[in-house]
């Protein structure tokens, strides 16, 4: 794996490659809120060899800090830059929670440029999916996590989106360099630029959804359902998992975005 910097508008953002044979596909792999490239792991492994990897450090978080002026129309900008360095025409997205947003504000601008994206553990853009009780909230979370002292927010963050004990760790980790203002800044910036930055949107490209058939962060399950009832994507539950999913089954998730690959974009693994 390659670790690589850019220089973008707001400040230096780590990203890593590893690179399979000519040819291969590429996935962009693309992590959730208060996380890094590591929460990938476990899919890293799975895929190592047959295509071609990208993760990064999203704008304000892990290595890609500090930064300054974080937006999603920001981030997607890197994701297009990222592709231009590394000569890739068109990739497979996975987004994690917070990291679906990039992806389909970078699905929305250059589709041609998306496989297919997988939907792990987020929700959709779209005016019709947050009623005005939904922007509340959001608009309120980071001062809710600023209540709680430091060392409960980091076991609670990481407890409630994990089921096995290897998921909890997992977060852990990515939360240990961060100190408390960190994260509520980071929760403060995401979901007031996700209020400001949501838009409607279509895409014509396959789209699967995974969701953790125990996930309790906030309503993702709920906006999961009407995400695929509206679009018709397909929507999978990942078994004894909470929003860490793709870390507490493995396995399955791997497998899910492996036969979406190939049975829904014709990929060769």
């Amino acid at each position: 794996m390659e670790h690589k910097r850019m220089t973008a508008p707001g400040g230096t953002v780590h990203y890593w490659i590893d690179r399979a044979g000519p040819g291969a596909e590429c996935i962009v792999w693309v992590h959730g809120l208060t996380a890094d490239h590591t929460m990938f792991e476990r899919q890293v492994e799975y895929f190592s060899g047959r295509a071609t990897q990208i993760l990064l450090d999203l704008p304000l978080h892990g290595l890609s800090r500090p930064y300054r002026g974080f937006t999603y129309h920001d981030t997607a900008d890197i994701l297009y830059k990222i592709l231009q360095i590394e000569h890739i025409s068109s990739a497979f997205f996975v987004g994690m929670s917070l990291g679906g947003y990039p992806c389909q504000h970078f699905a929305a601008r250059w589709p041609e440029q998306v496989r297919g994206f997988v939907a792990l553990d987020t929700t959709p853009l779209g005016l019709r999916y947050y009623s005005r009780s939904d922007r509340w909230w959001l608009e309120r979370a980071a001062a809710m996590a600023g209540w709680f002292p430091e060392g409960l927010l980091r076991w609670s963050m990481a407890r409630s989106i994990s089921m096995t004990q290897d998921a909890y760790e997992s977060m852990q980790k990515m939360l240990a360099p961060l100190s408390k203002a960190d994260i509520t800044a980071q929760m403060d910036v995401a979901y007031r630029q996700f209020i400001r930055e949501n838009r409607d949107v279509s895409f014509a490209f396959p789209v699967l959804i995974l969701v953790g058939d125990h996930d309790s962060t906030g309503k993702v399950k709920a906006y999961g359902k009407e995400w695929a009832s509206c679009t018709g994507y397909p929507l999978q539950w990942v078994k004894n998992a909470r929003h860490y999913s793709n870390r507490d089954n493995p396995g399955q998730v791997s497998h899910a975005i492996e036969q979406f690959m190939k049975e829904k974009c014709h990929a060769c693994l």
